[in-house]
């Protein structure tokens, strides 16, 4: 398999998660201005969305959006714990966190990162953020992670788009197991091996 990403991008969540799971995949950097890929080619031709990232199992064979792509892979390592069997209460739960990260999280960072976007609008989608993240705040009391002690694909997607905190300016001294979560994530070997394959750790 090979898997398309951009160094930060939402793409490290699938990253990490293959990682977890002990699953080879082949890297292939995508620049997500230029859509040109590491190495020559049109990245159009291979997701005609145009964003990472994208999980190929072979030419013209590809699997896209993230919340989508981690739990195939979490499924090729059902041991791991990664994701909740299929079917179960569980593994709803872990979807509605999924969405959840995706549709208010995820979504509402967008923005932030474009200079074109007015002051006013991203203040306000920053007082969103916080908003949203009073719940994730509120859930991770007393717990390791966002189901408990074991680590999920819901894990690697809120650690993924929580480190765009700081390159947007967004405060999140007031989210104190938040951070805590972040520091956590980021010290499992796992994580640490795909940040620095991504040129993100030294």
């Amino acid at each position: 398999m090979k898997l398309y990403f951009a160094p930060g991008a939402c793409s490290l969540s699938p990253h990490i998660v293959a990682r977890e799971a002990g699953l080879d995949l082949q890297l292939t950097k995508v620049d997500t201005q230029t859509k040109v890929m590491e190495g020559g080619g049109d990245f159009w031709k291979v997701n005609a969305k145009g964003y990472v990232p994208a999980l190929e199992f072979e030419p013209g064979d590809v699997l896209t959006e993230g919340t989508a792509i981690v739990q195939y892979l979490g499924d090729q390592r059902p041991a791991t714990g990664l994701v909740a069997a299929a079917g179960t209460r569980a593994r709803y739960q872990q979807q509605e966190m999924l969405g959840y990260i995706n549709s208010e999280l995820h979504k509402t960072y967008s923005p932030l990162f474009s200079p074109a976007t007015p002051d006013v609008t991203r203040e306000e989608r920053k007082a969103y953020l916080h908003k949203r993240y009073k719940l994730i705040e509120e859930r991770l009391a007393g717990r390791a992670y966002l189901f408990g002690d074991t680590f999920t694909v819901a894990d690697a997607y809120l650690f993924t788009v929580t480190r765009w905190a700081k390159f947007v300016q967004l405060d999140l001294s007031g989210f104190p197991n938040v951070l805590a979560f972040q520091e956590r994530v980021a010290a499992r070997p796992a994580v640490r091996e795909a940040l620095k394959a991504e040129g993100l750790l030294s």
